[in-house]
């Protein structure tokens, strides 16, 4: 079944991947190879993923993403707003072929609640091909094509304003 809900990630003027011109304070979150969530959880007590929405949507449901991605039959959406100490830190949109949901990548199915990063970064099959920045106005956002055991999936997130990309001076996990 298709959905046509709308996405809670508004378009994005993406740059370009070789050169993306980054200002120095925000490069270093921006361009994290590691896990967003375990960065998080060094600047916070507790992370909470509420869970917007998710299910499969056809090709054509698909914006430019259907460019980065394989071509497939359907997609499961899966978008999340990461709060961080009841914060809204980050927007995050992953969107995954139906083909790539076989064997073990089946639990992408039921995250839940649970960080996406946690249940990637526990693989030892996890690669990343790239990191893409944006801007969706005034706040900062990338996208990385992943793939988990050679199989792709598409990860999207803008930085709210809480978040402490934009808080240059905050460092460290909270007292």
């Amino acid at each position: 079944m298709s959905t046509k809900k709308k996405s809670i990630i508004k378009c994005i003027d993406w740059r370009s991947i070789e050169e993306p011109d980054l200002p120095l304070e925000v490069a270093g979150w921006l361009m994290e190879a590691g896990s967003m969530t375990e960065r998080f959880e060094r600047h916070c007590h507790k992370i909470i993923i509420d869970l917007k929405h998710e299910g499969f949507i056809e090709h054509q449901a698909l914006s430019d993403e259907k460019e980065l991605l394989p071509e497939s039959p359907r997609y499961w959406i899966r978008e999340v707003v990461m709060c961080a100490d009841d914060e809204p830190w980050l927007l995050g949109r992953t969107v995954i072929p139906q083909d790539t949901l076989s064997g073990p990548e089946h639990a992408l199915l039921n995250l839940g609640k649970t960080p996406l990063g946690r249940y990637l970064f526990s693989s030892k099959d996890l690669k990343r091909d790239y990191i893409q920045t944006g801007r969706q106005g005034d706040l900062w956002a990338r996208r990385s094509l992943l793939q988990l055991s050679n199989k792709p999936l598409l990860l999207t997130e803008v930085f709210l304003p809480a978040s402490p990309l934009y808080c240059h001076s905050r460092n460290t996990k909270l007292a």
